[in-house]
């Protein structure tokens, strides 16, 4: 049988971590809107996607096609393909996101009546079906998205359709992978905000779960404040919250005082583990620990009616 205070302390343990990553997320959203690496990311999987690695060719066209072109302010201007000006400041006005269906609708228009401001639209085929699109696949000089288009055409069985449907997915495909780029980034950039963060607030769940397991007071104190937050999920949004209630006091997190020579000549190595441990935390997201939170809520409410009293627990010893 748990022990009523271990239980108590991990709810009390996890309710830190949902504020701390709940700051922590405010801060990495902050980053995103300066640094706009979603946006980077984005351009650089259609540079792959598309095999224009340079942006040279169909990525430009794509960028500026008035399908694409509307979904971000400015023009379309494109950076070196490296890791260095990947994140540059003059890409700041990118789209974070393009929907599948406007990319497919761009590149197949591109694909039959070239880039915008080629052919005059009295030169420009007219209405777009499958043999025209068929029959303009050969103008793309870009051997493997001419075979992507050819291969959409020919598993749509005639239907216009579902040849926009293929390379839909075909898109939804590539950005998968990006996205698994952009969580590994976001994943290390969220490491290094909570590192910081916890040495900058002392967030040391090692002396969180000690200070908490040891004080009843505080512990109480902790839990009615996660018992009284857990039907309103607005705690994992409410970023000023979060932090006015990890600043309190009351809460074991902070200095109290110290500073960190002092503090490090106390604990050391074990507040470096506090930290990182923390940080590891942290990277698993609020959400995470809000569904680890209410499952430990679940086990304390159906545990704690079966303990036994002092009284009873000697009279069974006797």
């Amino acid at each position: 049988m748990f022990d009523s205070a271990v239980l108590d302390t991990v709810i009390g343990v996890v309710f830190v971590v949902i504020l701390f990553s709940t700051v922590c997320a405010a801060v990495r959203e902050s980053v995103e809107s300066l640094l706009k690496t979603r946006a980077s990311y984005l351009e650089y999987g259609i540079r792959e996607l598309l095999n224009d690695k340079s942006a040279g060719g169909l990525v430009t066209q794509l960028y500026t096609h008035p399908v694409v072109a509307g979904l971000f302010a400015g023009d379309y201007k494109p950076a070196e393909a490296s890791a260095r000006s990947m994140f540059s400041w003059g890409r700041r006005n990118l789209p974070s996101y393009i929907p599948a269906k406007n990319f497919a609708s761009a590149l197949i228009d591109i694909a039959v009546r070239g880039q915008v401001g080629g052919d005059p639209p009295s030169k420009a085929p007219g209405k777009i079906d499958l043999d025209t699109i068929k029959d303009s696949v050969g103008k793309i000089e870009n051997p493997r998205v001419a075979r992507v288009l050819l291969n959409a055409i020919d598993l749509a069985e005639g239907d216009l359709n579902r040849a926009l449907a293929n390379v839909e997915a075909w898109f939804d495909s590539g950005m998968d992978r990006v996205s698994g780029w952009y969580k590994r980034l976001s994943s290390r950039i969220i490491f290094g905000i909570a590192l910081v963060l916890a040495v900058f607030l002392n967030v040391d769940l090692i002396r969180v779960s000690r200070e908490l397991y040891n004080d009843d007071a505080q512990r109480a104190m902790v839990l009615a404040y996660a018992q009284s937050a857990m039907p309103d999920q607005t705690m994992l949004t409410d970023r000023k919250k979060a932090f006015d209630r990890l600043s309190n006091k009351t809460f074991p997190v902070g200095w109290g005082g110290k500073t960190l020579a002092q503090a490090w000549d106390e604990a050391g190595v074990q507040n470096l583990a506090g930290w990182l441990f923390t940080a590891f935390a942290a990277t698993l997201g609020a959400p995470f620990w809000f569904d680890v939170l209410n499952k430990v809520m679940v086990i304390r409410a159906t545990v704690k009616p079966h303990e036994k009293s002092r009284e009873e627990r000697s009279q069974d010893n006797n």
